[in-house]
């Protein structure tokens, strides 16, 4: 899945010169913690967000009376605390790669580029909702995390022995086990109950969690 699929398209934008009430504004009209920021060419130039403002606030605990502090805030512009040159991606990354750059920097969004413009951006919970889907959570059914020996083979012999007995798998996935001849397969299966897919899976798993959620 690349990030053309899922991105939200022709986002909501502050400029440099925005007063810092108006871009807070624009974010509660948008229903958004975050604002790309562009300049009169309409190129990027930074990204703010609530929590750039929560910070550049005056402490609750100063002697600042609401009015001077709301006063004060009003004087600074989005060019005063934006996060300047930020980390941007293209509508060709894949959904991984995005959540490797977010996880790695700390990111709470990805501007998305194309030729040197914004055509939109990713956020933290869209891809929070890429991973539901993914685990197939919107989903009732058998949830199965078996432990297993890091092998060729194992998921697909899984899989065929869950098609045979007439299972349906909504999502599978891989995690790393907790040594390196280990993995952790999860499934979320449909058409099921426990004791069958228990009877299924227990011969082949070195430890087994499962649950109908």
């Amino acid at each position: 899945m690349i990030i053309t699929d899922r991105m939200k398209k022709n986002p909501a934008v502050a400029t440099p010169e925005m007063s810092i009430p108006d871009a807070k504004a624009k974010m509660k009209a948008e229903k958004v913690h975050r604002l790309p920021v562009l300049d009169d060419d309409r190129r990027l130039v930074g990204v703010i967000s609530e929590k750039d403002i929560l910070l550049a606030a005056p402490s609750p605990a100063s002697t600042l009376s609401a009015y001077e502090s709301n006063y004060l805030l009003s004087r600074l512009k989005v060019k005063d605390i934006m996060s300047r040159n930020p980390h941007t991606i293209t509508k060709e990354t894949t959904i991984e790669e995005a959540v490797r750059l977010m996880v790695e920097n700390d990111l709470s969004c990805l501007p998305v580029m194309e030729d040197g413009f914004l055509i939109g951006i990713v956020s933290k919970s869209d891809l929070f909702k890429i991973l539901l889907e993914l685990l197939g959570a919107k989903h009732e059914g058998v949830r199965v995390e078996a432990l297993v020996e890091d092998r060729v083979g194992t998921m697909a012999e899984l899989s065929e022995s869950f098609t045979k007995a007439g299972i349906n798998i909504l999502s599978l996935g891989t995690l790393d086990g907790p040594t390196d001849d280990t993995k952790v397969l999860t499934f979320k299966l449909q058409n099921a109950d426990e004791e069958k897919v228990r009877s299924i899976v227990k011969p082949r798993a070195k430890s087994l969690d499962i649950r109908t959620v």
